[in-house]
């Protein structure tokens, strides 16, 4: 490989090992604020932040205009053009847009209360409190325009520490709340958790030394047009991902029942876990990087290969892990009567193995900025997720809403390929064909293990497989990236073991 090519691996390991880390952060001190509503309040409590969080993140979403996303397109399309003046004419025009958009869902929040109080809780009783929800959709809203500022412009450092410091400052404030007020302050809490968010993306956004020129009008608009245009598109791909999950809830609900949908429930948490590091870091990084080389199908082409190979020697470990010791992670993540959530939570590691590795290739239509294809792969998936877990709930049971997750990343595979080899002429290449030819046979050997074997035996190949691909893994990634470019105490560990590293002078 040459010098490039290797600085490249590296950039990708560094912002994956950073986004990894700030996020396993952040969920710690989630965790840390669930646990003490949960003791303080109970399960009604806890419930009471479910149904108040996710009328913030609907109206979120439909305020938003998607315009975080296409936000982060358009600024790093400006920061691969070099044009400094684009830059900051993109970055100016976001965060105005932020701001106003996250107004007018705060006001319209404020006016709908009452009737989105009816809608969710029965009653006129909650209302004030839907209403002052308003003020986290504003704070979430503008927090958003300035993290987009951060990722367009590939500010990883500074994205992870504001992931850590938010989530830290969030914590600290909405724990004192939920044991003074109880009940009374789980809204309070959600928009004291949200004013941290904000004022920690300002802190870190405000080191992005800009010059902002005299914009003439047109200039303006010409830009909000491109931002909003391109933005509609990731609201409606945001609706919909949000509609199916729900849906796919309400049928293991009305089919299989109230416990079915908590096991559920488990298992989707626990099998995109660990893969959501890799994807969040796939977003935040090299989301970016694409789309300033979107023009040229050849630095495509080698991007994306780049990202499928180091997320596959990343994620191939730990998936094939979650599938061996799923008993054990259920058990130490909830409790053994969780124990009905293994089958479909093998089910969803094997769609997230394929997740891994068609995600990246998805990346190219954004990036190209073609909205009409996006929206109809996006509807075709949902579509194709919604009918086979249907389907395969009503036959099956809670395994099939695991295999419905599972068919429709099959499905994704075979028209993404094609639609990315059209675009840019894309094939795999030789060392992505590799690293295919040796994890998909052993994922699919030690899934296939635990229907033909006996739970020990299959546990046993399992570990087995676990451990040569873990070691494997960790050979390539050290013969791909620099070694100064890798973490200081993974170096110094690697350094000791031998056949990681050639004789060659550092």
């Amino acid at each position: 490989m040459t010098t490039s090519e290797k600085h490249s691996y590296g950039q990708i390991l560094k912002s994956s090992a950073l986004i990894g880390i700030s996020s396993v952060l952040d969920i710690g001190f989630r965790i840390l604020r669930v646990k003490a509503m949960a003791l303080w309040l109970g399960p009604a409590g806890v419930g009471l932040m479910g149904l108040y969080g996710s009328i913030a993140d609907l109206t979120q979403s439909l305020a938003g205009m998607g315009v975080d996303s296409s936000g982060v397109r358009q600024i790093a399309q400006a920061v691969g053009s070099g044009d400094h003046g684009r830059i900051a004419l993109t970055v100016n025009v976001l965060r105005r847009a932020s701001i106003i958009l996250g107004a007018l869902g705060a006001g319209l929040l404020v006016v709908f209360a009452r009737p989105v109080a009816r809608l969710t809780f029965d009653s006129d009783e909650h209302a004030d409190l839907v209403a002052l929800l308003s003020l986290a959709v504003l704070f979430r809203m503008v927090c958003l325009g300035q993290t987009a500022v951060l990722r367009g412009m590939r500010r990883i450092a500074d994205l992870a520490r504001m992931e850590v410091v938010g989530a830290f400052l969030a914590t600290a404030i909405s724990i004192p709340l939920i044991y003074l007020l109880r009940e009374n302050g789980v809204v309070p809490s959600l928009v004291a958790a949200a004013a941290a968010m904000v004022l920690t993306s300002w802190w870190y956004s405000r080191r992005v030394k800009l010059r902002f020129p005299s914009m003439a009008h047109s200039e303006v608009r010409r830009e909000a047009s491109a931002l909003l245009k391109l933005g509609v598109a990731f609201m409606f791909s945001g609706l919909m991902t949000m509609g199916v999950a729900y849906a796919i809830r309400v049928i293991v609900l009305r089919e299989l029942g109230v416990e079915a949908a908590g096991q559920y429930q488990s298992a989707w948490t626990i099998g995109g876990l660990y893969v959501g590091f890799i994807l969040q870091a796939m977003g935040t990084d090299f989301y970016p990087r694409l789309t300033a080389v979107a023009d040229d199908e050849a630095a495509s082409t080698r991007l994306v290969n780049e990202q499928v190979l180091v997320s596959l020697l990343l994620a191939g470990p730990g998936l094939l892990a979650t599938l061996t010791l799923s008993p054990l992670i259920i058990t130490l993540f909830y409790s053994d009567a969780f124990h009905a959530a293994i089958g479909a939570l093998r089910w969803i590691c094997l769609g997230m193995s394929i997740r891994v590795i068609t995600w990246p290739l998805g990346f190219i239509v954004i990036a190209k900025g073609m909205r009409g294809t996006f929206i109809w792969i996006d509807l075709l998936c949902s579509l194709i997720h919604l009918g086979l877990a249907w389907l395969l709930v009503r036959t099956i049971g809670l395994d099939g809403v695991g295999m419905a997750f599972f068919g429709l990343y099959v499905f994704h595979a075979m028209i993404i390929f094609p639609i990315a080899r059209s675009i840019t002429g894309f094939r795999w290449s030789a060392a992505n064909r590799r690293m295919g030819l040796v994890f998909v046979p052993v994922i699919a050997l030690v899934f296939c293990s635990y229907y033909v074997l006996p739970p020990v035996w299959a546990t046993a190949l399992g570990t087995v497989a676990v451990l040569a691909t873990g070691v494997g893994s960790l050979r390539v990634l050290a013969r791909l990236i620099p070694r100064k470019d890798l973490p200081a105490p993974l170096r110094r560990l690697l350094g000791r073991l031998p056949g990681f590293y050639e004789k060659t002078p550092r």
